[in-house]
């Protein structure tokens, strides 16, 4: 499938709303178990996901787009929902997830990205040179990779408790 933009904001629209429906209200053991040492759990997921809102995809967008000779961006910090998201509740970052998607997709909009901007190019860190099409692709699939990780996160809390039918559950054994 080729990036298209208005394909893209189908899923990126859609994502706070899929969260919300999943998780809401549910017991704690749900949001605060995770997979093991060294793993996330919902909660921490969610918190990642604002981080990226406020510090990744729009800011970086922007920097691609703009006159500057050095469009290099900053390092993103990976785990800085764990001191972002103390004294919240997952209510209250599906909220603000929700608010802070809301004002990037319509900056995004507003943007008016052409095909030729697609292939404007910046400097990511770690990865080198990218290009505006790569990153909004991977805003995307970072969101997809996510909510399949909560998908995970969730089931592997029964893994002990589906006996003989994990043979068919290939989403506990991975």
């Amino acid at each position: 499938m080729t990036y298209n933009l208005e394909q893209a904001l189908e899923v990126l629209e859609r994502t706070p709303d899929t969260l919300n429906v999943l998780l809401s209200n549910l017991s704690d053991e749900w949001i605060y178990n995770n997979e093991g040492d060294n793993t996330w759990s919902v909660f921490d997921i969610i918190g990642h996901l604002i981080h990226g809102e406020k510090t990744d995809w729009i800011i970086r967008t922007h920097i691609v787009l703009s006159n500057s000779d050095n469009k290099t961006f900053e390092s993103f910090d990976r785990f800085a929902q764990f001191e972002n998201s103390k004294g919240k509740t997952l209510q209250q970052l599906l909220k603000e997830f929700l608010e802070l998607r809301a004002k990037n997709l319509k900056a995004l909009k507003e943007l008016q990205i052409t095909e030729s901007q697609l292939k404007m190019k910046a400097t990511h860190p770690e990865l080198g040179e990218i290009t505006l099409k790569e990153l909004l692709a991977s805003w995307v699939t970072h969101d997809l990779g996510h909510i399949a990780q909560i998908a995970r996160v969730m089931a592997k809390q029964y893994k002990e408790e589906v006996g003989p039918w994990i043979a068919y559950m290939p989403i506990l054994n991975k």
